[in-house]
């Protein structure tokens, strides 16, 4: 142990040992935050995203998790809700600032490595703290593409991914199931029981939000009369 250990915790500094106690933290927000599941299929990219509601009294449709964040591009997270919302005006601002100059949608691997700089440069300054969340970000311009950024400002694309508290389980299913070139309706159907397997079957259409982008028809948010279909 280090004498002034705590004094590493207090800050955006490396530890001696090579640790940033605070993207550790963060990174730990992320693993308690609802889980998420995004897939490439073979005409599009499908997002579904549980809500957790722990309020009798609640209004379901308040606790938006899926975001259209540009015609051909939708985005979720996972983490501290605040954090997530913020980003995702971050994200709309760029892509629509993006078409504004080149009338088109902005590649989507350019749009997430842009909030990955974000991510990265709340990791670097004193005064900042990292972004407490992990995000998806699904979209279609020459291809279906999605990528994963987290609270470092780690990049990474995927052909199927998953964020939250159910990651490790999601991956696993992902891993043994996913396959290239997946229909778009299975995709959907493998996302809806990977989060129904994560919350022993507790899932309606007030709990979890499905969306797909597709090339011929770009961002779709799925309606809660569609998603029954699925549960």
């Amino acid at each position: 142990m280090y004498p002034n250990i705590q004094a590493y915790d207090r800050g955006v500094m490396f530890s001696p040992d090579g640790r940033l106690f605070q993207v550790e933290y963060a990174r730990e927000a992320v693993k308690k935050g609802a889980t998420a599941v995004g897939i490439v299929a073979e005409d599009g990219v499908v997002i579904a995203a549980h809500r957790n509601i722990n309020e009798a009294l609640i209004v379901p449709e308040t606790l938006q998790k899926i975001f259209k964040i540009d015609p051909f591009i939708g985005s979720t997270y996972s983490g501290m809700v605040s954090d997530g919302l913020h980003l995702v005006n971050m994200m709309r601002e760029k892509t629509q600032s993006h078409r504004m100059i080149y009338d088109e949608t902005e590649p989507v691997e350019t749009l997430a490595r842009e909030m990955a700089e974000e991510m990265l440069t709340a990791t670097e300054y004193g005064g900042l703290r990292p972004f407490a969340v992990t995000t998806l970000i699904g979209g279609y311009d020459t291809k279906p593409r999605l990528f994963e950024v987290d609270p470092a400002g780690a990049l990474a694309g995927y052909k199927a991914d998953a964020i939250g508290s159910g990651k490790k389980i999601a991956e696993e299913i992902l891993a043994k199931e996913y396959k290239d070139n997946m229909k778009m309706d299975d995709a959907i159907k493998l996302c809806v029981s990977i989060i129904k397997k994560i919350n022993e079957n507790n899932l309606t259409s007030d709990n979890i939000e499905i969306s797909t982008t597709i090339k011929s028809k770009g961002y779709k948010f799925l309606s809660p009369k569609e998603i029954e279909a699925y549960i």
